[in-house]
């Protein structure tokens, strides 16, 4: 096989895989008209990142119009006659005709089963039987193929790795005061509102937004024990000590960072991922930047072959707007192999069944306040790395 043809999807890992597993010397995409040239130099990128020469060619049909798809299949395989049809994407109409030419043509063609992440063949194609999918992709990579790009997040994902031993503490003196912690969160932006220096000197009482505020001198303490911040001095009137670093600086002045990190650190724990990125911001324009820009931020992302998992993290009651957010984002950069989560580190409340409920409509998975134990969080992050597992569950939502 010289030449793939493939049936353009919705769903842009159906676009990719066989290219990418395969290797030809040319892939031939059948596509709808509003598939243009944005999009068409996104997907070529695409590949040209993954390393793929592959050289990508587009043919427009209306794939909503077998007889129209037959005639350019035609078209396609008397100008490469060494080729072959993968069906694991496109329209109805598309996959009725694909089937029919490749009959009457005798023209190779296999597929790809998300249940198994196997190739398998529909007609004389032996070197996709039961071929496994070893694609492995990034996250940068998920968002790519479905004409996105990422950009850099509020965090330094490089920077890490220093943090990597404070963050467990760091998430236990959360949870011991999470009732203060909006109290210690504002008292560390007051008092560190200098951007130009990690050094912090400050009045103990600082003036805040309704008065002045009371130091969390035994929090400041726990912060100097785990090292989140260096030389710490108290007197009756003023407050002094040093962040170690930018990124302590951050998680100190940003509520939500505690439970970000320590969802990030057990999901590089688990040791199932092949990529984990913390703070993943996604431009739907792909490389193009501008004012009117739509951008999302993704809290925790991950991939584990061919799988995105995206991640929500919550140190609030979990609103109907950030699961449809949620829902949106891993459709659109992910389905139908992605899958998502939404964690929270706050208390069960009385909109907890509603919540759950239009969770499960959505097909996203909770993890509540109770499932953060260390051990219990990675076990489940092993759990929802498994495709097969969530593409039994969907079928059994079906029945």
């Amino acid at each position: 096989m010289r030449t793939l043809i493939e049936l353009f999807d919705e769903h842009p890992i159906h676009n990719v895989l066989g290219t990418e597993t395969f290797l030809p010397e040319q892939t031939l995409f059948l596509c709808q008209s509003w598939v243009g040239n944005d999009m068409q130099e996104k997907l070529r990128k695409y590949f040209e990142e993954r390393g793929c020469s592959s050289r990508i060619l587009f043919l427009p049909v209306n794939l909503l119009d077998a007889e129209a798809v037959a005639k350019k299949l035609r078209e396609a395989v008397s100008t490469y006659p060494d080729c072959a049809v993968d069906i694991a994407g496109g329209t109805d109409a598309a996959l009725f005709a694909a089937g029919a030419v490749c009959s009457e043509l005798d023209v190779p063609a296999f597929t790809y089963s998300r249940k198994r992440n196997t190739f398998y063949e529909i007609s004389n194609a032996p070197y996709a039987r039961s071929r496994v999918c070893d694609v492995h992709l990034r996250v940068s990579d998920a968002f790519l193929m479905a004409g996105g790009s990422m950009l850099k997040g509020r965090m330094d994902n490089n920077a890490l790795e220093a943090f990597r031993d404070m963050t467990d503490p760091f998430f236990e003196m959360y949870m011991e005061a999470r009732r203060e912690w909006q109290h210690f969160i504002s008292y560390m932006q007051t008092v560190s509102a200098d951007r130009e220096t990690l050094e912090v000197h400050a009045p103990i009482r600082p003036k805040g937004r309704h008065g002045l505020m009371d130091c969390p001198e035994d929090l400041l303490r726990k912060c100097g024990k785990i090292g989140l911040i260096e030389k710490l001095r108290m007197t009756e009137k003023t407050v002094s000590f040093a962040f170690p670093s930018d990124l302590a600086r951050f998680a100190l002045r940003d509520v939500g960072s505690v439970l970000e990190m320590y969802v990030y650190k057990a999901c590089r724990d688990a040791g199932v991922f092949d990529d984990v990125c913390l703070s993943a911001i996604v431009n739907w324009d792909g490389d193009r930047v501008h004012a009117d820009s739509v951008t999302n931020e993704i809290d925790v992302a991950c991939t584990r072959g061919v799988m995105p998992l995206f991640i929500s993290c919550k140190t609030c009651a979990i609103r109907t707007e950030a699961l449809n957010e949620l829902a949106i984002l891993r459709d659109r950069f992910g389905s139908p192999t992605a899958r998502a989560l939404v964690v929270t580190s706050a208390r069960a409340g009385s909109e907890r069944r509603a919540m759950r409920h239009r969770a499960a409509e959505l097909n996203i998975d909770v993890l509540e306040q109770g499932d953060l134990k260390r051990e219990d969080l990675i076990r489940s992050l092993r759990d929802m790395s498994r495709i097969k597992d969530r593409v039994e569950r969907e079928a059994q939502n079906h029945v």
